[in-house]
């Protein structure tokens, strides 16, 4: 059994690509953790060196006029206080990032319908020409591909819409029907269309997940070929409709990042807020199995509680960009080294 675990981990690192009973076996094998992580930390230090690129977080509206069962900020969640940011905060935020030495921005947001494409599109041309030599990253969501290009063309270099799951019986579970996973496949695969940098990902232990849902997850991603790739874990809310059920597991969740990593080896993989909410140590724990991005953030400090998509997130500490000396030495204690540039993702020759 471990041979042919070993055999089968070795094949993953040198060609990409194993049969779903493979994978299966892979993904529910927990023996043998530690040999997984270590090719695929291999895997990562032979592409990106010992590098961990950090990003800086702006988490710019906890409006959201969906109604994900697992999201905190769900628009059925009365008890969630509300907040926007100003275009004149978000590029306060900015400012403060560059001079801590960040060059890539991420503005993270629900799908709220306050911000326009024209107001979208002069925060981010604004931020072009204030910082012409960092990266632009938004996460807000499901759009039109007329409004993903308008903001493409004013200065937005990248995009982050995480599927979350493959398949669309599972997605059901999760979503009210207003919703569709052919609706958000299909904003990916515009945005690719586009130009973008593309982030894709899901979760990790989620309502209803089956092994064979993670292999979907997979199987969509080999067919995306995204840029970058999200992975964390579950973690419930108290005041949505899954507030009852067990968070993900953390080491399932650590899995998947060695897995993704081998499946796709120049991928750019976050090591999630969600890891080091689950635990004191799973950024540093994502880090050894083969992720090689950190967001901390850089939102105002009065509204980054507010941004509550699960109950007890980080939002302090060194999950703060103030806090980027104390976060470079714990990313140096474990083998790596910090890289504010922009980090942009290596490409294979043949991709």
């Amino acid at each position: 059994m471990i041979d042919n675990y070993s055999n089968i981990v070795d094949t993953l690192a040198k060609a990409q690509n194993l049969t779903d009973s493979e994978l299966a076996l892979l993904i529910e094998t927990e023996q043998q953790d530690n040999y997984l992580s270590k090719i695929a930390d291999k895997v990562r230090r032979e592409i990106y060196s010992n590098d961990v690129y950090l990003r800086g977080l702006i988490e710019i509206t906890n409006y959201c006029k969906n109604d994900c069962f697992y999201c905190g900020i769900r628009k059925s969640n009365r008890l969630t206080q509300r907040y926007r940011l100003s275009e004149e905060e978000i590029l306060a935020c900015c400012r403060e990032g560059y001079e801590l030495g960040f060059r890539t921005f991420v503005l993270q947001g629900g799908e709220d319908q306050y911000f326009t494409d024209d107001r979208i599109c002069s925060i981010v041309s604004k931020i072009r020409a204030s910082f012409p030599d960092c990266a632009i990253t938004l996460s807000i969501g499901e759009k039109s591909y007329e409004s993903y290009k308008r903001f493409y063309e004013s200065g937005a270099n990248r995009y982050l819409l995480r599927h979350e799951t493959a398949e669309d019986k599972h997605y059901k579970l999760l979503h009210p029907d207003s919703q569709s996973l052919q609706n958000r496949k299909e904003s990916l695969f515009n945005l690719k269309k586009i130009g973008y940098q593309v982030g894709s990902g899901f979760m990790v232990g989620s309502p209803y997940q089956t092994t064979k849902n993670l292999i979907s997850d997979l199987r969509f991603l080999q067919e995306l070929k995204p840029d970058m790739i999200g992975i964390g874990p579950f973690i419930s809310h108290y005041n949505t409709p899954f507030a009852k059920f067990p968070n993900g597991d953390l080491q399932l969740t650590l899995r998947m990042i060695s897995i993704v990593r081998l499946m796709f080896p120049y991928a750019l993989i976050p090591s999630t807020t969600a890891l080091g909410s689950i635990d004191k140590c799973g950024r540093e724990l994502g880090l050894q199995s083969g992720a090689n991005v950190v967001m901390p953030n850089l939102s105002p400090y009065e509204v980054r509680k507010k941004y509550d998509l699960y109950d007890n997130k980080i939002s302090t500490g060194v999950e703060s960009a103030q806090s980027k000396v104390l976060l470079e030495e714990k990313i140096k204690n474990i083998g790596y080294t910090a890289i504010v540039s922009r980090g942009d993702v290596k490409k294979r020759d043949d991709i």
